[in-house]
């Protein structure tokens, strides 16, 4: 029997930019916007037909962490998209950390906007699905959508799929295991229903309190004691956030271990998460108060991912680095959410916060011998333990907007996304309202 197929086919050219983003989640659409704000001719590839990739598939709640200790960490675009998603009655900005609760539909519509204000060529229901790379060098990404197989061509490209696909796809070397397995996936899904009003559920669906997991602990205690009892699965947490509507909440607590970069694991997950919805939903109706009238109104498309491939870039982001908020001369973003390590299997989270805010150097964005791709978000180059940090959201739009300058900068000159005058991209992040140092 043949075991493969071999298919040809001639492939058009939908469109030709400056740059091409691949994935609109937290990094990707931020990307597209410094690009395209600095003056680069952009595109923005998506698989979903809306924007906020975790944040919006993934239902992912909240956007955290943009200030510490006082002073704002995320700055500049990202934080403009905050501030403007508050003022439609989308989000809801906890201070003093300034985590993001938000509802996820007009999360959808804020984003589109600044992109499509932008001037950002848009390409919505399309699956990156490979690209045309030589010694290095990306001539064009493949994309499949209702038209058939479509190139996008662009002198330099960024990838902010989540799972470091078009670097994989160009021959980027990825991070090794160090020898842990994967953080697990988690499907967040939404109660209607809930009295929010009671002080348990005030005090565990608002993030606003430093130096503390704001995980229910008055709940998850009880889900241990009787978990043999109650028939209860793998779970963590469990994490309640607001979406600003009345008897409305987001929960975090299903979790299973799996690649997210195999299909046919990710698959078996999403199956398995989907059931986990379910079971713990009626849990919480059958053993709590708050919960008695509640019922599963929305599950994530997309299960949460918390991590799959990394980059090896030029410099690798090391614990240590992190851990003392090393300064490195060529810093382009910061990070202040804990290093988050969730356990593959079992409810234990090992959460160590930080003192000061982390640093996250240029050189971790790309990755020697490939000249015109930039990779931001969950792709960045670091080891697990500085990961666990910087694999959030508000941390992935610092990057993402480090990224898109970036880009737009080697274009405009065009050189290789190494070469370019690093002072340049900082002072152009400034003006952006990026934050690259602590306030005097």
């Amino acid at each position: 029997m043949t075991t493969k197929f071999t298919l040809r086919k001639d492939v058009p050219v939908a469109g030709s930019y400056d740059v091409v983003v691949c994935g609109g989640g937290p990094a990707g659409f931020i990307a597209a916007i410094a690009a395209a704000r600095s003056g680069a001719r952009t595109a923005l590839v998506e698989q979903y037909g809306f924007l906020g990739g975790m944040a919006t598939a993934g239902i992912v709640a909240p956007l955290s962490v943009f200030t510490y200790n006082g002073q704002k960490v995320i700055g500049g675009i990202p934080w403009e998209f905050c501030e403007r998603l508050q003022a439609m009655g989308g989000g809801l900005i906890e201070k003093p950390l300034g985590n993001v609760a938000f509802e996820p539909e007009l999360y959808k519509l804020c984003c589109q906007r600044m992109v499509l204000e932008a001037g950002v060529g848009l390409y919505m229901h399309s699956y990156f699905c490979g690209c045309q790379c030589e010694d290095g060098h990306i001539d064009a990404v493949f994309i499949d959508n209702k038209n058939g197989t479509e190139a996008l061509q662009a002198k330099v490209f960024i990838d902010c799929t989540g799972d470091a696909d078009l670097a994989a796809a160009s021959g980027v070397p990825m991070q090794p295991d160090e020898g842990k397995p994967l953080q697990p996936l988690s499907t967040y899904f939404v109660l209607s229903g809930v009295d929010t009003s009671t002080p348990r559920m005030q005090k565990a669906m608002h993030h606003n309190r430093q130096g503390v997991n704001c995980h229910c602990e008055e709940i998850r205690s009880e889900l241990l004691e009787h978990r043999e009892e109650w028939g209860i699965p793998e779970f963590g947490g469990p994490w309640f956030c607001t979406t600003l509507q009345p008897g409305v909440v987001t929960v975090n607590m299903t979790r299973t271990a799996a690649d997210a970069t195999s299909n046919r694991d990710f698959t078996r997950a999403e199956c398995e998460l989907r059931e986990q919805v379910f079971k713990m939903a009626a849990v919480l109706r059958e053993h709590f108060d708050e919960f008695k009238d509640s019922y599963v109104s929305a599950v994530a498309v997309h299960a949460g991912i918390r991590e799959t491939r990394r980059i090896v870039g030029a410099h690798t982001i090391s614990a240590q680095e992190y851990v003392s908020a090393f300064r490195y001369p060529d810093s382009i973003s910061r990070g202040a959410h804990p290093i988050d390590i969730h356990v593959a299997n079992g409810p234990a989270q090992n959460i160590t916060f930080l003192k000061t805010p982390a640093y996250v150097p240029y050189r971790a964005l790309y990755s020697p011998g490939h000249d015109n791709l930039l990779a931001a978000g969950r792709c960045l180059s670091a080891d697990k333990t500085a990961f666990a940090s910087l694999r959030v959201q508000a941390s992935c739009m610092g990057t993402g907007q480090a990224a898109g300058a970036a880009a737009a900068l080697a274009s405009a000159a065009g050189c290789g996304v190494g070469r370019i005058d690093v002072s340049l991209l900082q002072e152009r992040l400034r003006s952006l309202g990026a934050i690259l140092e602590e306030e005097e």
